[in-house]
């Protein structure tokens, strides 16, 4: 997952990052720490959480519908080269299916934190990793985990300015 994030943004791509509810929350957390900062001052890298643009959302749901939330989009900010992180504890959201199928069909590579089995998520993105746990806050706890272990080898492949 690190070099995938890597290899997108040396070579132009961006992050785009979803998920619902706290995996929400995740998918924010994913994106600021890379238009910010993680833990050093380095140049600032292209990121988008798809869940914090409130207008988008309302807006998609209503003309499309919730489970069009996302791919919708991706279908209008996922280039080829970009990476799609989608966060889903039980892996079986549908609005996340169908982002991670949008973004296939745009040449975008997905990244899946996932939860319990990995639910239909897990064959559907390039790479998944799985918290085989059925407590929603472990999965949660060990996705942020996985997550600032991406940040810190994306923070040794863009060093300090």
């Amino acid at each position: 997952m690190a070099e995938a994030v890597v290899a997108s943004l040396r070579k132009g791509g961006k992050i785009l990052c979803a998920g619902n509810g706290g995996s929400a929350a995740d998918a924010l957390h994913m994106a600021e720490e890379l238009v910010g900062r993680y833990r050093t001052d380095r140049i600032a890298l292209p990121a988008i959480a798809l869940p914090a643009d409130a207008t988008a959302l309302t807006c998609i749901a209503n003309d499309f519908g919730f489970d069009h939330i996302f791919s919708r989009q991706i279908e209008a900010l996922g280039r080829p080269g970009d990476v799609l992180a989608v966060y889903s504890t039980s892996g079986n959201s549908r609005n996340l299916v169908t982002a991670v199928e949008a973004a296939r069909d745009r040449g975008v590579k997905t990244l899946g934190f996932l939860g319990k089995d990995g639910g239909k998520l897990a064959p559907l993105v390039d790479i998944a990793w799985i918290v085989p746990a059925k407590n929603t806050a472990r999965i949660q706890e060990l996705h942020t985990w996985a997550m600032h272990s991406i940040l810190e080898a994306v923070e040794l492949a863009f060093p300090a300015a």
